[in-house]
């Protein structure tokens, strides 16, 4: 070997050292930071005319297991939905109210109760009636309030659908730039592992508005394919559309078309089919309470609604009423039609000829909702008849809630039905995030290794020394021959 094959070959040494000692020290660096990967320095021996040139740097290898990081995609969605509906569903147990919380549904009907028996008690105090009537009209009040809080639910998860569907557009218009950088710079020979860790964070934002899965295309691009085999990127972006309302209200829905669904290219999405390309992730978890979550809960408030009104205008119970004429309480100041449920609790009012403010006067409650002028002062029939109404279980009339109940059991029932939904979807959500937790820490497990990385330092610190040593004894030659 003659002296400049020993310099080149040592100078090549020194540059590859050089350079593995760069990326080790970027891996460390960046140890802990989200989206980045491991990278490890390609070498390949150099020659020329089939004799030894040193070595060369062939390329900058970025490690990352396709498989487990689209599972860890895949389970990152599900953790999304599941949180958006656990998240629901304790707002919406507030909203209903537990036996705890002033103002919730099962106290208001006690304290229509107590009321009731209170001025049975002493029919003759006007301050009993008026706390009875005040008992009634803070009721129907409780679930006007309840109904516009999940109305408010569905708008704000319409308005927050739009705002998903605006990033997820941006971000696939992203990963196809990105696409295009990444191709164009890796056949100039330049380094693009950077770039890829950019499209790698992009693409996990992405998967976690919408489920999906990468795969590889030539010249270091991906894909992006949803669930169902909706390709959301291959070469170019796929656009989705939505019209948000913002304001939604009970009778709105998908169905009826004044609610916006979601489109893809133009077309139509089924919403419904779980085979869909919306299945899984915040998106979906979005959908479900504007169009299923809140949808059901509204119908539960309806129902209760409906066996109040019913209850209170049973046949018999007010000799002062006509028959067919609305008791205790009526849907606005008409009489309910039971073709009109859907919005019945937003609806529910305190009956006109028992509230002041509208002309009435507390005496009715006593002496019947038709009469004219105050009766007997100790008269207590018909609030002892409706006292005892208000615990009488009968048969609901609502398809929505089926079955035999009392009021007081009747909105137990509500509750626990929406308490029960919250426990199953945290029970999910706790789930989720156990396999969300323990594939990203299987995918961190083959990530940077600090210890293994200071292992390789000491490597790459010996081989540099090495060639630093063989570029000094060039040198001691070169002044040897020089000298002569």
């Amino acid at each position: 070997m003659s002296i400049a094959a020993a310099l080149s070959n040592a100078l090549s040494g020194l540059n590859a050292s050089a350079r593995q000692a760069e990326v080790l020290a970027s891996n460390v660096a960046n140890a802990t930071t989200p989206g980045y990967a491991k990278r490890s320095v390609q070498l390949s021996s150099a020659s020329l005319g089939g004799q030894g040139q040193g070595v060369r740097v062939t390329g900058i290898l970025r490690h990352s297991d396709l498989f487990l990081l689209n599972d860890r995609r895949a389970a990152g969605a599900a953790l999304a939905e599941s949180s958006v509906r656990a998240s629901f569903l304790t707002r919406a147990e507030k909203i209903i109210g537990t036996t705890e919380t002033p103002g919730a549904l099962v106290r208001l009907v006690q304290q229509l109760d107590t009321a009731l028996l209170e001025a049975a008690s002493q029919p003759q105090s006007a301050a009993r009636l008026s706390s009875a009537v005040l008992a009634a009209k803070d009721l129907a009040s409780g679930l006007n309030i309840a109904s516009a809080a999940l109305q408010q639910e569905r708008s704000r998860a319409d308005s927050q659908i739009g705002s998903l569907v605006q990033r997820l557009n941006e971000g696939l218009k992203q990963v196809e730039a990105l696409n295009s950088h990444i191709a164009s710079y890796a056949a100039a020979g330049q380094d693009v592992s950077a770039l890829l860790d950019q499209r790698q964070a992009i693409t996990d934002e992405i998967s976690q508005i919408i489920p999906i899965g990468e795969i590889p295309r030539e010249g270091m691009r991906i894909a992006l394919v949803a669930p169902g085999g909706r390709m959301l990127l291959d070469g170019r972006a796929a656009e989705f559309e939505f019209s948000p309302v913002h304001l939604v209200v009970a009778d709105m829905s998908l169905e009826s078309g004044s609610l916006s669904g979601l489109r893809l290219n133009g077309r139509e999405i089924n919403m419904s089919t779980a085979a869909g390309p919306v299945r899984g992730g915040e998106l979906a978890g979005l959908f479900a309470i504007r169009d299923e979550m809140a949808v059901k809960g509204q119908q539960l408030l309806d129902a209760f609604a409906r066996d109040m009104i019913e209850r209170f205008s049973a046949p018999g119970l007010d000799a002062t009423l006509p028959a067919g004429h609305s008791g205790l309480f009526t849907d606005v100041s008409a009489v309910f039609d039971p073709q009109q449920e859907p919005g019945l609790s937003a609806r529910i009012r305190i009956n006109a000829a028992l509230d002041d403010a509208a002309g009435g006067s507390a005496f009715r409650l006593r002496d019947g909702l038709g009469a004219l002028s105050p009766g007997q002062a100790g008269d207590s029939a018909l609030l002892s008849d409706l006292a005892q109404v208000l615990g009488v279980t009968r048969n609901s009339s609502s398809p929505s809630l089926p079955g035999s109940f009392s009021l007081p059991v009747l909105a137990a029932t509500v509750l626990s039905e929406i308490g029960s939904q919250r426990l199953s979807a945290e029970r999910e959500q706790s789930y989720e995030s156990a396999r969300f937790i323990a594939l990203t820490d299987l995918e961190a497990a083959g990530g940077v290794d600090t210890d293994d990385e200071m292992a390789r330092l000491l490597t790459i610190e010996k081989a540099y020394a090495a060639n630093a040593r063989v570029l000094q004894v060039v040198d001691d030659l070169l002044k040897t021959l020089l000298g002569l």
